[in-house]
C-alpha cells in the first residue's frame, strides 16, 4: 500500500490557483445535478446527466487519476488512489453517478485537509528553530561587508546590532550583553552573556551593538546542526508507524481480493443454485462499498501526523526529540539516572577560598590554575577564569594543555609540569605534599581530612610533583532540581539516582536534599559506565540519563534513552543524546516524559477509532447494508477525525 503523500494537493498548493478551488467546482456542480433531479428537470435525461456528472467529476478525479497512474509506474499497485479510481468509476458503470462523484469529492477534500495539516505540523517544527539569518556583517580590515553568513569563515569577526539575530556561533568580544534566546530554548528571560563566553546562532541581541569572533562555520553552528536533526527527525519512525506501514502493505491487496470475492462468490454460488437471483450491478455495488472503505488513509496519515505534533509540542517547550522512535520509548522509561554538575545543579560554581603551599602566594596560584583553565569549557574553569578576572589576574591563555580523563588537566609552564585537577589526581601522579619529609604525613593528612569531608568542590594544583595549592568552589542545585523529582514520583518513576565524579559527600547531600533515593561519588567515566551496565542487566529496567552529553556521552549512548541538558552549544549532545533539553531545566524531564505518553495516547486512539468504525462499516457494506455514503465516512470521516485529534498535540501546551 502506497502512503497518503498527497502529492495532488501538493502540486496544486504550488500553483497561483486556490487548491480549493476544484473541490469547490465539483461540489456545486454535485448540489446542482441533485437538485435537478429532485425537481426531475426535462432537460435533464439520461444523457444530459451522465455529461453533468462526469463534469462533476473530472475536477477532482483527474488529479487522483493522475497519482494512481504514477504508482502503478512505480509497481505500487494497491494504493488509495488506485481504490479510489475503481470506486468510482465503478459507481459510474451502475448509474450511481451522483455517489461517485460523491466519493471521489470528498476523498479529495480530505487529501487536501491531510496535505494541510502535515504542510502544518512541519511548518510549525521548523518555525521553532529556523531562525538563521541570511546575512552577517563581517568586520575585515576595519571595514564593514554584509555577506552571507556561509561566507564567513571561524576567526573573522562579525558586529550584530540590538534587535538583530546572530547568524554564526561566536564568542562575544565586547563587554556583557543581553540576548533573548527564546527560539533556542523557550526561555522567556533574556540571558547575560559575558566578555569570551559562547554566543550561539540564533539569539537575539537586546540591549546594543556587539562584537562577536566567529568559532565555526555556518554549517557547523549549533543551530544549523538542531535544524538538520528535525528535518530526519521524521525519518527515525516509531514502532507504531513502521508497523502501519508493514500492515498497510498486507492489508490493502487483501481487501482488494476481498472485493473481487463478493462479486464472484456469489456468482459461482448462482452458478451451483439456480433459484439463488445473481444481479450483478449490485454485487459490484457491494463491493464497490467495500473498497471505499477499506481506504486505511486514517491510519496512514494520522499516526506520522500524531508523532509530527509531539516533536513539535516538545520543541515549544524547549525539548528536541530527535525521532518518532524516541517520543514512544520515553513513555516506557521507568529508570532516571542523573549527572550531577550542570544537570541537577547550576553548574555556576563561586570560588568560596584560596589555599596556597608555603612556596607559593595565593596571587601566583590562582595565575597557574587561570592559566592552564583558560581553555576549557567546564563550569568550574569559567567559575575560576571569573574570580581570576575580578581579582585583576594576568591569564596566560596560550598554554597547551592535556585533558587527564576523570582526574583534570597537565600543562607545562616556564618549563614546569604543572598539575590541575580534583583530588584524586595528589594519589594517582603520587604528588609530594611538602619539601620537609618531616612535614609530608601531617600535611597529607590536613589535606585529605580538609578537602574530603566539606561539600564543596575543590581544585588542586601541582608543581613539578610537588603539592602547591588548592582552590575551593561551591555549586547550588538548580531552582526546578526538586520540581523534576517530585513530577517523576508523580510519574510512577521512583527509580531515581545520581551518577557523578564529585565527592561522595557532596553527591550524598544534595540526592537527601532533592529525595533521591541512591547517589553514588567519586566516579571516573568508567564507573558510570559500569554502573549504568549493571542497571541493564535487570531486563525490567529501562534506563533513561540525564547528563550534559561531554563527559557522559558514553553514559548517555548506553542508555535506553540518552538526554542532554543544556546541549545547544555541546557537539557531544547533538551528537550522541535522543533528546536535548534546550532549557536546562531537569523538569523537562518529566515534561518530555508526559508529551511522549499524550503523543502514545493520541496515536492508539486514532488507530482503535480508524480500526473500529472501517470493521463495522466493512461487514455492513459486504452485507449490502452500508452504503456510499456510510463509505465515505468510515473512510474521509474517520480520517479527518482522526487528523482532529492528532492537531490536539500541536496545540497543546500542556501534555496533561
Amino acid at each position: 500500500m502506497g502512503h497518503c503523500n498527497c502529492n495532488h494537493c501538493h502540486n496544486e498548493q504550488k500553483s497561483k490557483v486556490s487548491p480549493y478551488l476544484l473541490p469547490t467546482i465539483s461540489f456545486l456542480m454535485l448540489l446542482g445535478g441533485i437538485a435537478l433531479q429532485v425537481m426531475e428537470a426535462e432537460f435533464f435525461n439520461q444523457t444530459i446527466r451522465l455529461i453533468w456528472y462526469v463534469l462533476a467529476y473530472l475536477p477532482v478525479g483527474l488529479p487522483v487519476m493522475k497519482e494512481a497512474v504514477e504508482s502503478i509506474r512505480e509497481k505500487d499497485i494497491f494504493s488509495e488512489f488506485t481504490l479510489m479510481c475503481i470506486a468510482t468509476l465503478g459507481a459510474f458503470y451502475i448509474g450511481e453517478y451522483p455517489e461517485g462523484v460523491a466519493v471521489m469529492l470528498f476523498y479529495s477534500i480530505g487529501e487536501l485537509f491531510q496535505g494541510n495539516a502535515l504542510a502544518k505540523a512541519r511548518k510549525n517544527i521548523s518555525a521553532l528553530l529556523d531562525v538563521r539569518p541570511e546575512t552577517a556583517t563581517v568586520v575585515r580590515n576595519n571595514e564593514y561587508f554584509r555577506t552571507a553568513p556561509a561566507d564567513v569563515t571561524p576567526g573573522e569577526s562579525i558586529e550584530v546590532k540590538a534587535g538583530e539575530r546572530v547568524p554564526l556561533d561566536g564568542k562575544l568580544l565586547s563587554g556583557t550583553a543581553d540576548f533573548n534566546t527564546a527560539a533556542l530554548t523557550g526561555e522567556s528571560v533574556p540571558r547575560t552573556i559575558s566578555q569570551g563566553e559562547e554566543v550561539l546562532a540564533g539569539m537575539i541581541v537586546t540591549d546594543k551593538v556587539i562584537r562577536l569572533k566567529v568559532t565555526k562555520p555556518y554549517n557547523q553552528s549549533a543551530l544549523a546542526r538542531i535544524l538538520e536533526l528535525v528535518q530526519n527527525a521524521s525519518e527515525r519512525k516509531a514502532p507504531a508507524e513502521l508497523f502501519i506501514r508493514k500492515f498497510a502493505r498486507i492489508y490493502t491487496p487483501i481487501v482488494t481480493g476481498l472485493a473481487f470475492l463478493i462479486v464472484l462468490l456469489p456468482y459461482l454460488y448462482s452458478l451451483i443454485q439456480p433459484d439463488f437471483l445473481f444481479i450483478f450491478n449490485d454485487w459490484l455495488y457491494r463491493a464497490l462499498v467495500f473498497l471505499v472503505i477499506s481506504c486505511p488513509c486514517a491510519l496512514v496519515i494520522s499516526i506520522p501526523l500524531g508523532y509530527f505534533g509531539g516533536i513539535g509540542a516538545a520543541s515549544r517547550q524547549g525539548i528536541l526529540f530527535k525521532g518518532g522512535n524516541y517520543l514512544d520509548a520515553i513513555t516506557k522509561i521507568n529508570t532516571v539516572v542523573f549527572d550531577k554538575t550542570g544537570t541537577l545543579t547550576k553548574g555556576i560554581f563561586e570560588v568560596q577560598s584560596l589555599s596556597a603551599a608555603d612556596h607559593l602566594s595565593e596571587k601566583e596560584l590562582l595565575h597557574i590554575i587561570a592559566s592552564v583553565e583558560s581553555r576549557s569549557n567546564h563550569p568550574i574553569a569559567k567559575a575560576i577564569l571569573s574570580y581570576a578576572r575580578q581579582q585583576q589576574t594576568e591569564i596566560d591563555t596560550t598554554i597547551e594543555t592535556t585533558e587527564l580523563a576523570g582526574y583534570g588537566l597537565k600543562a607545562v609552564i616556564d618549563g614546569k609540569e604543572v598539575l590541575v585537577g580534583n583530588t584524586r589526581l595528589l594519589d594517582s601522579e603520587g604528588i609530594s605534599f611538602h619539601s620537609d619529609e618531616n612535614k609530608v604525613s601531617s600535611e597529607r593528612n590536613f589535606i585529605f581530612s580538609r578537602l574530603n569531608e566539606i561539600p564543596e568542590t575543590v581544585v588542586v594544583c601541582a608543581i613539578d610533583r610537588q603539592y602547591a595549592g588548592y582552590i575551593l568552589l561551591a555549586d547550588t542545585p538548580k531552582e526546578d532540581a526538586a520540581t523534576a523529582i517530585k513530577q517523576l514520583k508523580e510519574l510512577n518513576i521512583n527509580n531515581l539516582e545520581i551518577l557523578s565524579g564529585d565527592k561522595q559527600i557532596i553527591v550524598s547531600k544534595l540526592a537527601t536534599r532533592l529525595g533521591i533515593p541512591h547517589a553514588y561519588g567519586d566516579l571516573l567515566p568508567e564507573g558510570k559506565v559500569a554502573h549504568l551496565e549493571e542497571l541493564k542487566r535487570n531486563p525490567e529496567n529501562r534506563i533513561a540519563f540525564v547528563g550534559d552529553g561531554i563527559n557522559d556521552a558514553p553514559v548517555l549512548a548506553l542508555s535506553d534513552i540518552g538526554i542532554a541538558m543544556g546541549g545547544l552549544g555541546s557537539d557531544a549532545a547533538i551528537e550522541t543524546a535522543d533528546v536535548v533539553i534546550q532549557t536546562d531545566q531537569p523538569s523537562k524531564v518529566a515534561t518530555a516524559i508526559r508529551i511522549g505518553k499524550f503523543t502514545r495516547n493520541i496515536v492508539w486512539q486514532n488507530i482503535a477509532l480508524a480500526f473500529g468504525v472501517k470493521l463495522v462499516v466493512l461487514f455492513l457494506g459486504a452485507g449490502g447494508v452500508a452504503t456510499m455514503w456510510e463509505a465515505v465516512f468510515a473512510d474521509v470521516g474517520v480520517a479527518l477525525l482522526a487528523i482532529l485529534n492528532a492537531v490536539r498535540i500541536l496545540r497543546t501546551n500542556n501534555p496533561d
